[in-house]
């Protein structure tokens, strides 16, 4: 899935010919074929991503792609037409569009739908009253009728005071007679009430599988609500089936979401089958505002194949592509279901002693699944979160590569957040790029301090050791798991502080304009899209954000507070603050 060359060679011919040669302010050709642009913009810090021109002071968009790049003056004499929009930015920012190195797209079709209950400050479920209380109200406007399922997301059991956990008998005493599922916020587990727990089939007489966690009432062998990471997988086996008038209309919200974010291109971090198919019957409708990758999960890929043979991934549909293959291999630190060599100071989540976690597949199937994707020859996106997954990972690498093990095989490793510094050495021998998540640092630094301690809790998604050896990491949200806020993710990595306000890691803090870096350029990368996204250059899609500050300025305080004014999908305007 590399860049062919005469493609490169295309786009470099084409750039020269439109910018000029000059390494220090490009200069706009005469424009001998008489190309006018639909658009000019200008006025405000036109930030670019390309190290070669970091900025400018206007662009030129025709046909959704940057015709040219440069001085205002030269481009409007030479690219502006009686056509022509010319659109002043008045000291706004304007920079590529944001690309999603990790999340969850098909959960945003679902949430339009579903309660909310994160905790402060993304929301307001701060203990068992406030959750309930929100999912009550939530119930009480959309009119939900007895015996209808209610779905809540966002539940952070790391927040309950004294560590007081949801249970299925705090919620059997608001909703009695609806079935309730409230979906933890590492989107590896779900707490069910009574009804909810018959609907997914759950009994005293349901084994928990390797992997797995079924939380058990004091005393008895009955599930007392908490399901998580393989246990789970009924309930994803069981989604709830949409018209397809649902699912167009499900599309166009999500995708808003993104949009107002200022994110073009959307990542599906775990596809499994009804959800590939739901995707693709949007994507087939042309409901999709913005591109939309998925990658289907290693257990679903034999069906998924079947349906789109291996020769259709890779390029996009209207907007929508298979990227890859994932494969999970550990839960969640915050869950305590991440594997590490060492004990989790706290226990595990059932109460388990000297628990390291546990690996989502024995070692020997991870292996197999790693050979699977390597086979088949196509991108890897491999979930670990605790030191001892990523040690796994290196295992299932070193039986999957048949001894060349240095091999460019387009290998993400989403999350790898608590990857020690001699891990980080072989991320850049075996040609593996880190997908980090810096929310931890304010989301789940406290979990974390308690979990695993400070000295392992400072290095949490060590961006600035991964940089600093030449690595191009990426980072990302992992909505639902926490919101598909940018400037917070920006901000998290360039000041790494807490929901205490203490910072997390100071040495492994990261500039404003490397911080943007692993949100665009960087990421267009991880997909091999740099050829067309990820910077402002001259023949790339006008995928574009404005902002309302400039984040490589602004009080490093402050650039979570930058506010998203435009976001712009191949020249067209696909969601506006107005």
């Amino acid at each position: 899935m590399k860049i062919p060359k005469l493609k490169l060679i295309s786009a470099l011919i084409s750039s020269l010919l439109i910018m000029g040669c000059n390494d220090k302010e490009p200069t706009v050709s005469a424009n001998t074929n008489a190309v006018y642009a639909d658009t000019i913009y200008s006025g405000g810090n036109i930030i670019t991503m390309n190290d070669a021109q970091p900025s400018v002071q206007a662009i030129a968009i025709k046909d959704g792609k940057i015709i040219a790049v440069g001085d205002t003056n030269k481009i409007n004499a030479t690219f502006k037409s009686k056509t022509t929009e010319l659109i002043d930015l008045n000291g706004k920012s304007l920079l590529p569009g944001f690309i999603d190195a990790h999340s969850h797209y098909f959960n945003s079709l679902q949430v339009a739908n579903q309660a909310q209950v994160y905790a402060p400050p993304s929301g307001t479920g701060k203990d068992v009253d406030s959750i309930l209380a929100a999912i009550k109200q939530y119930a009480d406007t959309n009119k939900i009728p007895k015996g209808e399922l209610i779905i809540a997301y966002g539940y952070d059991d790391t927040v309950m005071p004294n560590g007081r956990l949801l249970n299925r008998d705090d919620i059997d005493k608001i909703f009695p007679d609806n079935p309730v599922r409230i979906d933890h916020v590492s989107m590896h587990g779900t707490v069910l009430n009574s009804l909810a727990l018959k609907k997914y089939g759950y009994s005293d007489k349901t084994v928990t599988p390797a992997g797995g966690v079924i939380v058990r009432k004091e005393g008895t062998n009955e599930p007392f609500g908490l399901i998580m990471e393989t246990a789970y997988l009924p309930v994803l086996a069981q989604a709830e089936v949409m018209s397809p008038e649902q699912e167009i209309a499900a599309t166009k919200a999500g995708q808003q979401l993104y949009a107002q974010n200022g994110i073009t291109t959307a990542h599906e971090g775990a596809t499994h089958l009804n959800q590939f198919e739901t995707i693709q019957r949007a994507s087939d409708a042309n409901a999709n505002i913005i591109d939309v990758i998925v990658y289907p999960f290693i257990t679903d890929v034999d069906a998924i194949l079947a349906k789109y043979p291996i020769d259709q991934w890779g390029k996009y549909n209207n907007r929508f592509k298979v990227g890859g293959i994932k494969v999970t291999i550990d839960g969640s630190p915050q869950g305590r279901t991440a594997r590490f060599t060492t004990p989790y100071l706290t226990g595990g989540p059932a109460g388990e002693k000297q628990w390291i976690g546990e690996l989502t597949f024995p070692q020997d199937t991870i292996n197999k699944m790693v050979k699977k994707v390597y086979d088949l020859d196509v991108p890897l996106n491999i979930h670990a979160n605790g030191d001892g997954a990523i040690d796994a990972f290196f295992d299932a690498h070193q039986s999957a590569a048949n001894g060349d093990l240095t091999k460019d095989r387009d290998i993400t490793m989403i999350h790898a957040q608590f990857a020690r510094k001699d891990q980080l050495s072989k991320f850049k021998e075996f040609n593996i790029r880190p997908s980090f998540y810096t929310l931890h640092t304010y989301y789940f630094a406290d979990a974390h301090l308690k979990n695993r301690g400070k000295k392992q809790t400072d290095y949490i998604s060590p961006m600035r050791d991964a940089i600093n050896m030449g690595i191009r990491p990426t980072n990302h949200t992992d909505f639902v798991v926490a919101p598909l806020d940018q400037m917070m993710m920006l901000s998290s990595a360039v000041n790494r502080l807490s929901r205490n306000n203490e910072v997390i890691g100071e040495a492994q803090q990261i500039t404003p304009l490397e911080g943007l870096k692993t949100m665009t350029i960087w990421a267009a990368e991880q997909y091999n899209e740099e050829m067309n996204k990820g910077s402002l250059e001259v023949g790339k899609l006008a995928d574009l954000v404005i902002l309302d500050n400039n984040p490589l300025t602004v009080a490093p305080a402050k650039i979570k507070d930058i506010k998203i004014v435009e976001t712009i999908k191949e020249g067209n305007t696909i969601y506006s603050a107005q």
